[in-house]
């Protein structure tokens, strides 16, 4: 079951590491130079002004990354909305809206409540709608044009891009890149014969780099290294995944997640990278009978889930376990007679979430000063 659903992304990745055949390999290397061309047309556009980046009234803060996959993006676009919130601003999440039915731009939601479902809005934005309540969430496929909608009709005085590190439309007061610490540059390669987006020397744009999953010092010592060698003055932190809840399905009432311990489940993650979600089950002491893995942002059908059931049946699990971005996209759907439980999770900065809200506050100081600038 998960090797079908995903064969496409396994078939890439075995390639990615060496297990295809030279002529794959070489195809895709091929694919990869012309990707670079495209990129380098790209940031010639944009400096001689073929393609414009355009500049709004309010400081904003861009969270993304140099590699295709999870890293942690989103749980840390939540971290700088919150801490914005603290200094007092009123921020607004922009975001493409990956996988969405709609076009254009659109509020996922506001102050006055989420107005799009998931299917309209994306699973990441209808995920911070529920975790960020009263902060607007706005989608569209041009950042500027969002944030144009977030700070005219939402009224939003800073702007978080989550996945923004590659978008150039919208003029930025700070680069954040997300960078996992298990496989902080993928084979370092740029696609599609690697899972680098950009050559690592655009590190260069980073002023604050965060390491995740997991963030041990030797990890972060190395990205540091890697840093400096591409030039790059970034400021390097590092934050943790910790659980904070389980609850079965809809039920409101939650769970410590030690719950898990002792219990057989079957995982189902539609993620970049969901060896790290069976990590953190593991560690709780669930007892993983299986992985049910399917594509990021995978919208499930009546025949996945009578597969997932099928191989919960087999194995002998007691439900299955899946993560708050793949709940909100199943909880629309018929789920039968399988239990599911859904494991939430935060990123937590620990000591190092003291040195982001200094660059947090100096970003908006600088962004404020720049701006009075006649």
């Amino acid at each position: 079951m998960a090797e079908s659903a995903r064969a496409p992304e396994l078939r890439l990745q075995e390639a990615w590491y060496g297990r295809a055949s030279p002529v794959v390999r070489a195809g895709l290397s091929a694919a990869a130079a012309a990707y670079r061309a495209a990129l380098t047309a790209r940031s010639a556009s944009y400096r001689i002004g073929l393609l414009s980046t355009r500049g709004l009234p309010v400081p904003v803060i861009s969270v993304g990354n140099v590699t295709m996959g999870g890293s942690g993006k989103t749980p840390l676009a939540e971290v700088v909305v919150l801490a914005l919130r603290e200094m007092g601003a009123r921020p607004a999440v922009l975001s493409r809206g990956y996988g969405r039915r709609t076009r254009g731009v659109r509020i996922v939601a506001d102050g006055g409540g989420v107005r799009l479902g998931t299917r309209d809005g994306g699973d990441e934005p209808a995920l911070l709608a529920e975790h960020l309540p009263g902060v607007p969430i706005v989608v569209g496929e041009s950042r500027y044009e969002a944030g144009v909608v977030a700070v005219e009709t939402c009224f939003a005085d800073a702007l978080v891009l989550d996945d923004g590190f590659q978008h150039r439309t919208l003029t930025k007061d700070i680069e954040i890149v997300v960078v996992s610490g298990s496989d902080p540059w993928g084979n370092g390669r740029l696609f599609p014969r690697g899972s680098l987006r950009e050559p690592l020397s655009a590190l260069k744009r980073a002023g604050l780099v965060v390491v995740t999953n997991p963030p041990t010092a030797a990890a972060t010592s190395d990205i540091a290294h890697v840093l400096r060698l591409r030039a790059s003055a970034a400021t390097v932190l590092s934050g943790a995944y910790r659980p904070t809840s389980l609850r079965r399905g809809d039920y409101v009432r939650t769970a410590e997640p030690e719950g898990l311990t002792g219990r057989k489940v079957l995982i189902l993650a539609g993620l970049a990278a969901p060896r790290g979600f069976v990590a953190t089950a593991m560690g709780l002491g669930a007892e993983v009978a299986g992985l049910a893995e399917f594509p990021d942002h995978h919208w499930y059908t009546p025949g996945d889930l009578a597969r997932v059931a099928a191989r919960v049946s087999e194995t002998g699990a007691e439900a299955v376990l899946t993560t708050e971005k793949d709940w909100v996209r199943l909880r629309e759907m018929s789920l039968g007679d399988v239990p599911f439980w859904v494991l939430s999770v935060r990123l937590d900065l620990g000591a190092d979430r003291v040195a982001l809200d200094q660059v947090l506050s100096e970003t908006l100081r600088r962004a404020a000063a720049g701006r009075r600038m006649p």
